[in-house]
């Protein structure tokens, strides 16, 4: 039973890049709309918050995936397997 357990966990114990690239579009998603909606509830002008939106877009996107690699790489909080 133990054994058939660790198979099963050794299964999801590798991480690929594209997990890491699907992540950073989904929170970058979840993100931006909500930039939008605070820089059009803070100007009056949704275009201001689509214009603030687009371009936080792009440069959080870009900022989170460096981020995401380099805590990946990190063996901070991760304890080895016995």
């Amino acid at each position: 039973m133990i054994k058939k357990i660790k198979r099963k966990m050794k299964k999801y114990n590798m991480v690929k890049r594209k997990r890491h690239i699907a992540k950073t579009f989904t929170w970058r998603i979840v993100g931006t709309v909500d930039t939008m909606l605070l820089g059009w509830l803070i100007s009056g002008n949704p275009l201001i918050g689509l214009k603030i939106g687009l371009l936080e877009l792009i440069t959080k996107m870009v900022l989170y995936y460096f981020h995401e690699r380099i805590w990946y790489k990190s063996k901070f909080g991760v304890s080895e397997k016995n």
